[in-house]
């Protein structure tokens, strides 16, 4: 069972400048990672394809069901040995965008370290709430706690997860089977996206909004790294820096670690490469 830890010190909520006082389009503005970004357009086709190289390597154990939906699905990338770590990444595009395929990529950093590796799918909104989908990742932790070895990924699962992923991997860190967690560019309050575009497909309700958001939960006292771009959006900044600091004032263990001149989409390529920061970071977590 995942011990909790209330912190003592308060951390305001709200993204670092006058929300207030801003205006719809400002608002909107703020969490706009890809208006902020002029090539990611390239970005994204570059990670794409190159995904679809590596699954194409590895078709082994792709679309693996771990539940009813049509998207709950899991590629597993086997590792060198059953029993070495396994990274479980969720992807981003805040809750109703983008899906598992086109970040398999990311998961040659830790595999050249013999690592395992997976991908999991979950329900979009509208079509799913947050508090299903949230569910849904859970779901596929149980699977593969208990399959996992079949397919080559039963060592302890490191979950990590970008943007919106980010979010539901810092939701995750109490599941049992997890021992750490790497949070990158994510969105841990989630008060400030009732007030902007994304809620249009969200439909956030008070009680998602209490219950959801890991800057209102109890602190789960295991090891999480959370990093996040200097180029980003001062609100997907203060998103990371406000975690950090509530995990640190309950005693919870993990570095905050900023990437120089990274940006929303390109910190990813630092998960790619044997060598990279985001990469050193997971093996740390499994140290």
């Amino acid at each position: 069972m995942a011990e909790f830890v209330t912190p003592s010190l308060e951390i305001g909520l709200t993204p670092a400048f006058d929300w207030g006082a801003l205006s719809r389009a400002a608002r909107d503005a703020a969490y706009n990672n890809t208006a902020a970004v002029p090539d990611v357009a390239a970005l994204h086709e570059a990670r794409t394809r190159a995904s679809v190289a590596v699954r194409a390597a590895h078709p082994g154990a792709l679309d693996l069901p771990y539940g009813p939906g049509e998207r709950n699905r899991i590629d597993v990338f086997p590792a060198t040995s059953a029993a070495a770590p396994c990274l479980v990444f969720i992807h981003g595009g805040y809750w109703q965008m983008n899906s598992k395929e086109s970040f398999a990529c990311l998961g040659e950093g830790v595999r050249a370290h013999g690592w395992s590796a997976a991908f999991v799918g979950y329900s979009l909104a509208p079509q799913a709430t947050l508090s299903q989908i949230v569910e849904e990742i859970s779901a596929a932790l149980d699977w593969l706690a208990a399959n996992g070895r079949c397919h080559g990924a039963g060592g302890p699962l490191v979950v990590s997860g970008w943007s919106a992923g980010g979010h539901l991997a810092a939701l995750a860190l109490n599941h049992h089977a997890v021992i750490g967690g790497l949070g990158i560019s994510g969105i841990y309050e989630l008060g400030p996206l009732r007030d902007t575009y994304l809620n249009d497909k969200l439909a956030l309700s008070d009680e998602q909004v209490a219950l959801l958001s890991p800057l209102r939960r109890p602190v789960v006292a295991k090891p999480m790294a959370i990093t996040y771009g200097t180029s980003e959006l001062p609100a997907l900044v203060a998103n990371s820096r406000k975690l950090h600091a509530y995990r640190a004032a309950a005693g919870a263990p993990g570095v905050l670690l900023p990437a120089p001149g990274r940006n929303h989409f390109n910190i990813l390529d630092d998960l790619r490469g044997p060598d990279g920061i985001l990469t050193r970071q997971l093996l740390v977590l499994a140290a």
